[in-house]
């Protein structure tokens, strides 16, 4: 099936509108660019021009509008000033032209007329029905169609590596960078604003782009996180992704996501401490992509990557021809968080046997600048064999015994054989150029410093880090404690129709409860007779806190008193501290005093567990530093729900303070389990309650008996009180946990029914291997045996936002296993989706193919596809009873005769099923 943006990415015919024969205009550049060696029209391609002005445009007939084309474009490539856009839209639309790259300047949203323009080109688009790539974008090359409609001063070599980029200055240094390099492209596509086609589009175009082996995107901001995540994720799992990301340190208020997000300032310690990189981040690494920081290493990382040698895990061990570049290496390798491996004895013995004796007899190896190329590889050999080595750097620096090129000709045959990367440096020029090129001839990157190097390999090891998170999949509700979610929701309810947007701190606190999280008990007094009596229930010593939703941080207005001991200091401090409120904040309206217990932990450590809102990716926890200074510090890290306790943990090794919880001399270390079980229970109030817009633990007060949220607060959205089954107010849809039922057969059987997980790969596995020759070839329409790592990955590794896979199963733990499997993925139009199904031999006839899809029916049309369609072979009679009973009707046939095509309307309601033919 062709993908639907293939008008726009592989035309068959363009219109170049604005097409000039003004030498140095726009129009002319693109033009010519387009008719350069005619390898467009050579491929096949019919080109137009349009342009009142001219009759002719380089010898080619010039049309006055597209309508008045032979046959409508494919394409249409807009070089018009900004003012006309909207109009050629509109006009491309009543041509049949649903496809247009504008490639016009003049769009810059930090205008009043810019806006104006940019929200015309975009409704003008949208109602003509035109899909829109830009508008101010250096356009698109396709190298192995010939196809080159950008204003770029030359053209893209071919190759399997897709560039994506926000920005035309980029893209075109890029392209250029990359020809001198050597590499070549099977996409070069510049978005510009991307008020329509975006990153999302374009990596699930990619995903099913066989010319495209791997990604580079360059980033400045994202305008749908759900469907960039969703992408990125699909993508990632069969192609490698590098990211090189702009406006990094660019602060909250700027530009670096989205300059048309206007946010609320935030009204929690985790709002204010969230940075938008460290957002992106976060989405990064659970995404499976890899992310860069420069021009060179972005194409350093991908050929890498293309190599298919990453690293089990993170130690890396250097071998170099001088001691002074090995301790820089060693010096980049501390800063990137890349251990130097340990070598092991026999190492070292096999080393010393090999080596002069003055060798370093330490990581880094490093030999004396008379090292010959046999020593050098006598060196490598071991270090590649030690199973406590996840990687070489080898540095190389110019001396008379060896030249540059001698020596890369002896590594590189190692290079190649390793299953381990080998990553070299050549350091110099003239002399260590020609060790360069020898590498780089072989397709591998040669870096020409320590640092970089260095770098390199830490890329590497962070993208096997990537495509393991990837694999994690958490439910929206992981904790083994049931919530209260009901009862969430209407305290939520109840706020919000007092027009309150936070809630108190005894709310609060109640709202933790729900979700099992410990907090000390709170009663909230209003007069001193009251706390008096409350002091009597929660007992000596205590902690008065005000309580007013008008006060932010408490502690900043003397909102807080520790340790009162007895009835006289109660009344006192009680007194005090409303007098000193008063004076701090005389506008804020105080709702009562909180009456709690002092909690004492001596060896407590202060935590902060935190949500909020970021304006582009949605709810993000935070985890770090808490107490009073805990802005002061900065120390936290930020992920993205939902988690599981790999995914929290991961969370808290990202902070400074991690060190701090394990034991040291005396003091005993914090109950680590008992912190992930409260990032897991706030990741499941995120996910649960869609309104939960901003909330601070603060302090989590954890020692090693267990963990206790003394202060909480809780901001709420009104907006969002409705539930949410697609979970949009989340980057990454979680694992479908609400489609797990016991389902029982019209024969009394019962079974299993649960969404496929990627550690289901085993099971999935066997369940193929165990059909029948003839079933195999009914599902996969040819006699495979087993299925291929790749393609097993394919099938349990879903994206749950656009993809499904149902198990029906039986048996527990190591005995459970696969007797069918239903499951549908997107197609390539967009707005439908295929089913596939397969049911174990002996469970044929039972009803169980039946049911399986009915299921999928429900969940497909809740996932808003509008179709769902399938093939089924000429000889499976069952099911092409299953398809008539199920109320799908047969689709247009393809090429193939022996195959049958259905489809099933999804938008009508269950059981009126009608599909056009």
């Amino acid at each position: 099936m062709a993908h639907y943006l293939d008008p726009l990415f592989a035309p068959r015919s363009i219109a170049v509108v604005g097409a000039s024969e003004r030498a140095g205009s726009l129009g002319r550049a693109v033009f010519d660019n387009l008719r350069a060696d005619g390898a467009f029209t050579e491929h096949g391609g019919t080109l137009y021009a349009i342009n009142p002005k001219h009759a002719q445009v380089a010898g080619i007939t010039c049309y006055p509008r597209l309508k008045q084309l032979p046959a409508p474009a494919d394409l249409a490539v807009i070089v018009t000033p900004a003012r006309a856009v909207a109009e050629v839209l509109r006009d491309a639309g009543a041509a049949g032209t649903r496809h247009a790259v504008v490639l016009s300047a003049g769009f810059d949203d930090g205008t009043p007329d810019g806006a104006g323009l940019l929200h015309d080109a975009r409704e003008a688009a949208r109602s003509a029905g035109v899909r829109l790539l830009g508008p101010h974008s250096l356009g698109l090359m396709r190298p192995a169609l010939g196809l080159n409609a950008t204003f770029a001063r030359g053209a893209a070599r071919a190759g399997a590596l897709a560039l994506v980029s926000q920005s035309g200055a980029v893209c075109a240094a890029l392209a250029d960078w990359a020809w001198s390099a050597g590499i070549g492209f099977s996409s070069v596509i510049a978005t510009g604003a991307a008020v329509d086609v975006d990153f999302g589009e374009i990596l699930d175009y990619l995903m099913y782009d066989n010319q495209t082996q791997s990604i580079l995107l360059y980033i400045e901001t994202i305008h749908d996180a759900r469907r960039f995540i969703s992408g990125l994720r699909a993508c990632a799992r069969t192609k490698p992704i590098v990211v090189l990301k702009a406006g990094r340190h660019i602060a909250r208020g700027g530009c670096d996501f989205d300059p048309l997000v206007e946010t609320d300032s935030p009204l929690s310690h985790a709002g204010h401490l969230l940075g938008n990189d460290a957002v992106f981040a976060a989405a990064l690494r659970r995404s499976g992509v890899v992310r860069a920081e420069s021009y060179s290493e972005l194409f350093a990382i991908a050929r890498l990557l293309a190599a298919g040698r990453m690293p089990r895990g993170r130690r890396l061990a250097i071998l170099s021809n001088g001691g002074g570049p090995g301790i820089m290496a060693a010096d980049r390798a501390c800063d990137k968080g890349v251990p130097l491996a340990q070598l092991g004895a026999a190492t070292i013995e096999q080393l010393s046997a090999a080596l002069p004796p003055h060798w370093s007899h330490a990581n880094p190896v490093s030999l004396s600048g008379d090292a010959t190329v046999e020593r050098y590889t006598a060196a490598l050999k071991p270090l590649l064999a030690d199973p406590g080595v996840d990687g070489v750097l080898t540095l190389f620096s110019p001396q008379i015994v060896t030249s540059a090129a001698e020596m890369a000709q002896a590594l590189l045959p190692l290079a190649v054989e390793s299953r381990k990367p080998v990553l070299t440096a050549w350091l110099g020029e003239a002399e260590a150029r020609a060790g360069r090129e020898i590498i780089e001839q072989a397709g591998m990157p040669a870096f020409h410093y320590p640092e970089s190097g260095v770098t390199a390999f830490a890329a590497l090891a962070d993208y096997t880090q990537a495509q393991a998170l990837l694999l994690e999949v958490p439910p929206p509700l992981a904790s083994s404690l049931p919530a209260d979610v009901v009862s969430a929701h209407r305290l939520a309810r109840v706020a919000a129709a007092a027009g309150r947007r936070i809630l108190n701190e005894s709310e609060s606190k109640q709202l933790l409860a729900w979700f099992g999280i410990a907090t000390p008990r709170t009663l909230v007094a209003h007069s001193v007779e009251e706390a008096a009596q409350s002091a009597g229930e929660v007992g000596y010593p205590l902690v008065l806190k005000i309580v007013s939703t008008d006060i932010i941080h408490k502690s900043d207005v003397g909102g807080v008193v520790l340790n009162v001991r007895d009835p006289l200091s109660l009344e006192r401090e009680y007194r005090n501290l409303l007098e000193r409120v008063s004076a701090a904040q005389p506008e804020a309206k105080l709702e009562g005093v909180a009456i709690q217990p002092m909690v004492s932990k001596r060896f407590g450590r202060e935590l902060l567990v935190g949500v909020a809102r970021d304006p582009v990716f949605g709810q993000v926890i935070s985890f770090g530093a808490g107490g009073v200074a805990v802005e002061l510090l900065g120390d936290n890290a930020v992920g993205l729900p939902p988690l599981n306790p790999r995914l929290a943990e991961e969370l808290i090794a990202g902070t400074r303070i991690a060190a701090l919880l394990g034991a040291y001399r005396h003091i005993p270390g914090a109950d680590r389990d008992a912190i992930i079980d409260v990032l897991i229970k706030v990741s499941d109030m995120v996910c649960a309650l869609p309104w939960l817009m901003e909330m601070d633990i603060n302090p989590l007060l954890v020692d090693a008996q267990g963990a206790v949220a003394l202060d909480a607060r809780v901001v709420i959205d009104p907006e969002r009180l409705a539930d949410d089954l697609r979970y949009s107010h989340m980057a990454i849809h979680p694992y479908p946990a609400a489609l797990i039922r016991t389902e029982t057969l019209r024969d009394g059987t019962q079974f299993l029914l649960r969404p496929i997980r990627p550690e289901d790969a085993a099971i999935e596995s066997a369940f193929v291997e165990g059909l029948s020759e003839q079933s195999r070839y009914m599902r996969f329409f040819n006699p495979i045996k087993s299925l291929a790592p790749r393609l097993l990955a394919r099938l349990t590794q879903v994206d749950y936002d656009r993809e499904l896979a149902l198990l029906a199963t039986q048996g527990e733990g190591a005995a459970e296993h696969i007797i069918g499997v239903v499951r549908y993925s997107p197609n390539a139009d967009g707005v439908s989706c295929e089913f596939a199904v397969a049911i174990a031999d002996d469970w044929h006839g039972r009803g169980l193919g039946s049911l399986l899809m009915r299921r999928l029916i429900e969940a497909a049309r809740v996932a808003g596809y509008l179709r769902l369609t399938g093939s089924v072979l000429e000889g499976n009679r069952k099911m092409h009873s299953l398809m008539h009973r199920l109320g799908f009707a047969p689709g247009p046939r393809g090429a193939d005769m022996s195959i049958s095509e259905y489809e099933l309307d999804l938008t009508a309601p269950p059981g009126q099923e009608v599909v056009k033919a």
